[in-house]
Formats: structure tokens, C-alpha cells, sequence
């Protein structure tokens, strides 16, 4: 990490140095050597790094570096295109050089090489967008050339970064909000590899990975339907963060009761209800103030019209996060084999959500969540294991615009037997 750092470092201060000397003039070529040299050390222990720089985070592959958390290059860099920086093959101190004047350019506005021109001047150096639309809603995908590579999306980290969480929690420890921030950045990534937008969803293997896999699941499904409303990168990941963190209270209920086959009784009922309540207090424990995450913990049950669970004593309209991640949640549900009954087909619980909008799911969200899936846009990809990697589908990036919900129509019957209803 400290290699990184200091690359990335060496890398702002080179290009600084190239706004104030000529090519040729001690200063600029101490400050490009410093640049090199930094590079052949991280490559030392990181053969081919990657950098992801959004807002005010830099990640060195799906590891976040703190040490420049708030860096305002890594803010400046990602404003001209450079939000993705890859070293994946020979790197020569003059491809370095190249690839320095290149950022200059773009920093400064003076000279900007062409797109076709960009991928043989800096030979090794590969760098672009991740696809992240901007405030402004315009995405940086078609603005940045050339494109980085295709992904292969390998989700087996974050499984185990999830399950790692979850074992600390049972075993009486605080909620480690490091560890989410890094999953929710990782499946970020995974999601715009190579400026197309993909929805990895993971398919469950076994019933006792059914939690690990189902909140995972639901973040990404409320990232990609978060972006598609146009929201900010920045409110992208908190809801991103409450969906990976809804279901948390459910690890204090045992694996009889969340794998039962059977309809739960009275009791176990009360039991399974009892998550959200201690999902958002577990949240609220943690050393870092997390309010939104915990409010979504505790409101992910609670229906439009005021049924489901808990009940508050003010009944008040649930967040904006809430009602996103309770779709999001559903469908996630349905869409999986559980031991109480068979996973729904994809038409079957989309009708099921369109004829539950305004009673039990907030319309508007609900229009929104149903065009994402069915538009072949939004580039699904089925991950039958999560150490199987799957390359992600050419797909561009989902129309902001809501479709229309088809009239009409009986939905199916909500699913019968234990376990928790959706």
C-alpha cells in the first residue's frame, strides 16, 4: 500500500512539475525519474496495478487507500477522464512521460492528443472511465477514450469479505464499516468494467450462504437502480452500503429457523421479524456513524400502505433508501431457491412487484426497477459461482428515462410456506 501511495503521489507531483519546465530541464526530468522509479517499486509486489479514483476514494485494485482518502488529485484527475489507471504490461520510463504529458493535456486543456493517437503513446498505460454518470447525469463513458479492459467478474472476494463480516458479528465484535465500504467499491467496479454497465448477481449454492449471497445481491441491485434514477456516485454507494447491510440482523437468528422447510411457528416468526430492529442497532453500534444504512435495516419490511414489520410507534413514510431496497429485496428473494419453495421465474416476480406498486412498493421506483430488468440493456450477468469468473456482456448503459409499466394483468400469489416472506 505504501508503494502505491507512493506512486500515485510521485505521479501529481510530475505532472505539476511539467506545467512549470520544458522537456530537457533538470527539475521536469528528476520529477519523471522519481515518477519511474516509484512505478518499478510498486510493480515489485503489484506486477499490474490498477487505480480506481472516485470522489474521494482511490483504490488500489478493490483495496481502498486511506492514506489519500479526500486527495484532491485523485478528484481532479477523474474530472478530465481519468478515473481508471492501469499498468498492464512493459512500461518504459518514456511511455511514462508520455502518459504524464497526456494527463497534462487534459489538466491544462493545451494539446490534448487524439483518441485514435492515445493507445500508442504511452505503451503499458491504459486509462479511461469507469462509467459512473456525474452530477450533471452525463456519462463519462462516452467521453473518455481509450476504453480499459473487460472485467472478468470474480465475485469469491467479496463472498468472503461479506462472511468474514458476518462470522465477526456472531461472535460478538462491531460491525466493520472498512470492510463494507470495500465490498461496495469492489461490486462498483465489477459493475462498469470496461465502460459497460453489468448487474453480477450471484446464484445461490448452498441454503446457509443464502444471507452472504442475498445481501450482495441486493447491493448491487440498488446501485444499478440508484443509477439509473440519476443519483449521485457518492448517494450510488450509501444506498449501495444499506443494501449490502439490510439483512445484518439475521445473523443473530439461527440457521433451523432461516433454513427451515417448513412454515415457521408463532414464535420463530417473531424471531425472524425481530432482524430489522437488530440489524439497525448493530449498525448504530459500529465506530463510524452509519444513519442511513441503519435506517434502511429497520424500514426494509415496512410496506407503502403501513403493513409489514416493524410496526412504528409514529408511522411516518420510510426513506427514499427503504422503499429502493425493500424492491430490490423482493425481487432477490423471489428470484431464489429457498427450502420452502422454488425460485420464481424473472417475468413471474416482476408482475408480482407491478401489482404490489402503490400498496406494498412506491410506484415510481417500482416502474423504474421493472424497465431496468426487462430492457436487455441492463446487461444481467448470472454468476453460478463466486469463484467462477464470468466475462461481463457488451451492454451500454440503461436510458435514465422510467418505462412505463404494462396495464393489466394478475399478479402471481406470494409464495406459501416458511422461511420469510418477501
Amino acid at each position: 500500500m505504501t508503494e502505491a501511495v507512493r506512486l500515485l503521489t510521485a505521479l501529481a507531483h510530475a505532472v505539476s512539475t511539467l506545467n512549470l519546465y520544458q522537456p530537457g530541464h533538470p527539475s521536469r526530468e528528476r520529477a519523471v525519474n522519481q515518477a519511474w522509479d516509484a512505478l518499478l517499486r510498486l510493480r515489485e509486489v503489484e506486477p499490474a496495478p490498477v487505480f480506481t479514483l472516485l470522489d474521494e476514494e482511490v483504490l488500489l485494485g478493490s483495496r481502498p487507500l486511506r492514506a489519500l482518502r479526500a486527495w484532491d488529485w485523485g478528484e481532479r484527475l477523474g474530472r478530465v477522464g481519468i478515473q481508471r489507471l492501469e499498468f498492464s504490461g512493459p512500461v518504459t520510463r518514456d511511455s511514462l512521460e508520455l502518459f504524464l504529458e497526456e494527463a497534462h493535456a487534459r489538466l491544462t486543456g493545451i494539446g490534448i492528443a487524439t483518441a485514435e493517437a492515445r493507445p500508442a503513446r504511452a505503451a503499458g498505460i491504459r486509462f479511461g472511465s469507469v462509467g459512473l454518470q456525474d452530477a450533471t447525469g452525463a456519462d463519462l463513458a462516452d467521453t473518455v477514450a481509450p476504453r480499459t479492459a473487460t472485467l472478468g467478474l470474480n465475485l469469491r472476494e467479496e463472498v468472503e469479505a461479506v462472511q468474514w463480516m458476518h462470522d465477526e458479528l456472531k461472535g460478538g465484535k462491531r460491525l466493520s464499516v472498512l470492510e463494507a465500504e470495500t465490498v461496495v467499491r469492489s461490486l462498483t467496479v465489477a459493475m462498469h468494467g470496461d465502460q459497460e454497465f453489468v448487474i453480477p448477481l450471484l446464484r445461490l449454492k448452498e441454503f446457509d450462504q443464502y444471507t452472504t449471497t442475498h445481501s450482495l445481491n441486493v447491493a448491487v441491485l440498488a446501485m444499478a437502480l440508484s443509477e439509473r434514477l440519476g443519483l449521485s456516485p457518492g448517494e450510488v454507494r450509501a444506498f449501495g452500503i444499506s443494501g449490502l447491510l439490510h439483512d445484518l440482523g439475521k445473523v443473530t437468528i439461527s440457521e433451523e429457523i432461516l433454513t427451515k422447510p417448513g412454515k415457521l411457528t408463532d414464535a420463530e416468526r417473531e424471531v425472524m421479524n425481530g432482524h430489522s430492529a437488530a440489524g439497525a442497532r448493530m449498525i448504530l453500534e459500529a465506530e463510524e456513524h452509519l444513519d442511513l444504512p441503519a435506517i434502511v435495516a429497520y424500514e426494509h419490511h415496512i410496506k407503502l400502505d403501513g403493513g409489514g414489520y416493524p410496526r412504528p410507534r409514529h408511522p411516518r413514510r420510510c426513506h427514499l433508501a427503504s422503499d429502493l431496497v425493500h424492491v430490490c429485496d423482493v425481487y432477490d428473494a423471489l428470484r431464489t431457491r429457498r427450502p420452502y419453495r422454488d425460485a420464481w421465474e424473472q417475468e413471474r416476480v416482476l408482475a408480482y412487484l407491478e401489482e404490489g406498486a402503490g400498496t406494498e412498493f412506491e410506484p415510481g421506483l417500482t416502474r423504474a426497477f421493472v424497465a431496468m430488468m426487462r430492457e436487455g440493456e441492463a446487461g444481467i450477468a448470472d454468476l453460478p459461482h463466486a469463484d467462477t469468473a464470468i466475462h461481463a456482456p457488451t451492454r451500454r448503459t440503461p436510458h435514465p428515462e422510467d418505462a412505463a409499466p404494462p396495464g393489466g394483468g394478475v399478479a402471481p400469489s406470494p409464495p406459501a410456506g416458511g422461511g420469510e416472506a418477501p
